[in-house]
């Protein structure tokens, strides 16, 4: 484009000096881009008596067909490689989401699933989003992934954007829509689509609640209601929300998880002050869930663990990871 613009008022210019000053540049200027198009509308007035002028022309034309077959050329390539880079792209990120297993899908990229995107990132698990604004989720990706978020452009209460998602394959769904009415269909789609699947679900209004669960859902989340309970915990006991806070704003990135306890682990059958967690991971237990459903709090040292039972542990997230590699391994 700078090649074709030099040559469009260097060639003015040409006409311009040639002429002596009768022509004004802008029609110099005009004379040359009809002779560079090929247009041809007409001659500069007089442009016979001028010495010259014509052979300008000549000159101009010969070599402004090289230019603009060089301009249209590079504009062409612009355009080709960014379709093609852009389908590459979109190639290699649905080849990442088709190997993904045990993943997340989040149907809904707005407020609450930004945040969603944001804790799953940090404790290094697997999701993919779904939604139908691509520049914003290439804001999201960029801002909390650095760039790397894969995700779904589509409705998310379609199948074919939930299978592309890898929904059969997922762990866990989060219906985080802005419609009680959609997280309903995103849930009755990922349930039918994967039977075993956890699904979580938003919801804005009360009596939605129970509508959610009949439709599949393993729990339902309303941020209003989470909001209210957190203002009122804020006035009451205030430095157990800073400490919670600081938690989950610690650079080090400590965080409240669970791991589960396979039967046949190595844990399956130790007492707690057996195993090697504390040596190992640094990580606190603060309770055990059992194979019955019911909670110790602060477990007693000497108290056995089973296959199925969960740990609630406290630490950093690299130490819960180890963790869950230990208690895979089969006694």
């Amino acid at each position: 484009m700078a090649l074709l613009l030099t040559a469009v008022l260097a060639g003015g210019l040409g006409y311009w000096l040639i002429g002596h000053g009768r022509w004004g540049y802008s029609e110099c200027v005009y004379m040359t881009t009809i002779t560079l198009t090929t247009v041809g509308f007409g001659e500069l007035p007089n442009m016979a008596e001028v010495a010259g002028a014509r052979l300008l022309t000549g000159f101009i034309a010969a070599f402004g067909v090289g230019v603009v077959a060089y301009a249209q050329g590079n504009v062409t390539a612009l355009v080709i490689e960014g379709a093609f880079g852009e389908a590459l792209r979109r190639r290699r990120m649905q080849k990442a989401i088709e190997a993904l297993r045990g993943h997340v899908v989040i149907a809904g990229a707005g407020s609450t699933g930004r945040h969603v995107v944001e804790e799953l990132h940090s404790t290094a698990t697997a999701f993919v989003v779904i939604d139908l604004n691509e520049a914003h989720m290439k804001r999201i990706s960029e801002d909390l992934c650095e760039g790397k978020m894969l995700y779904v452009l589509g409705d998310a209460t379609d199948d074919h954007a939930l299978i592309a998602a890898g929904v059969r394959v997922a762990s866990g769904v989060v219906a985080a829509l802005t419609d009680d009415r959609d997280n309903v269909f995103v849930t009755l789609s990922a349930r039918s689509l994967n039977p075993n699947a956890r699904i979580v679900s938003k919801v804005i209004e009360d009596p939605s609640e129970a509508k959610m669960l009949k439709a599949g859902a393993t729990a339902v989340v309303s941020p209003t209601q989470i909001g209210g309970r957190r203002i009122a915990s804020e006035l009451l006991r205030p430095n157990v929300n800073e400490f919670f806070d600081q938690m989950f704003r610690d650079t080090r990135k400590l965080r409240l998880e669970e791991v589960a306890i396979p039967s046949g682990s190595t844990y399956d059958g130790q007492a707690l002050r057996d195993t090697p967690i504390r040596k190992e991971t640094s990580l606190l237990v603060i309770a055990v869930k059992t194979n019955d459903g019911a909670f110790v709090y602060n477990p007693d040292p000497h108290l056995v663990l089973t296959g199925g039972s969960t740990l609630i542990v406290m630490g950093e997230v690299a130490s819960v990871v180890k963790l869950r590699k230990l208690v895979a391994e089969a006694s």
